[in-house]
C-alpha cells in the first residue's frame, strides 16, 4: 500500500538539513517503491528564495503502516533536530 510521509522542519534547521542522506530515498526509487518525494516551500513559489523550505513530503509503497513508520524512524532525522513532526498516513491514489 502507498503511504504519505509529511515531515515539518524545525525552525532554523537549514544547516542540519544539508546533512540529510538521500540514499534511503534512492533505494526506494531503485526498488520501484517511491511514487514521489519533494520539498515543501515556505512561499507559494518554485523558487522561495531566502524564505526557503519548511518540510518534505514522500509518497512510497510499504508493506504496512508499521513498516512505513519504521522506515521513518530509521531514515528521517528526528533525533538530529531536523524534523519537528513527522506524520505517516495510508494513501490511496485515485488518479
Amino acid at each position: 500500500m502507498l503511504y504519505v510521509i509529511n515531515a515539518e522542519c524545525v525552525t532554523d534547521s537549514l544547516e542540519n538539513r544539508k546533512l540529510i542522506d538521500l540514499a534511503p530515498l534512492q533505494l526506494l526509487q531503485n526498488q520501484g517503491l517511491l511514487l514521489t518525494a519533494g520539498l515543501t516551500t515556505v512561499l507559494d513559489s518554485y523558487d522561495p528564495g531566502t524564505a526557503g523550505f519548511n518540510g518534505y513530503t514522500i509518497i512510497a509503497e510499504f508493506d504496512s503502516l508499521e513498516s512505513a513508520q519504521a522506515w521513518v524512524e530509521q531514515n528521517l532525522y528526528i533525533a538530529a533536530n531536523i524534523y519537528a513532526t513527522v506524520v505517516v498516513k495510508p494513501y490511496q491514489k485515485c488518479f
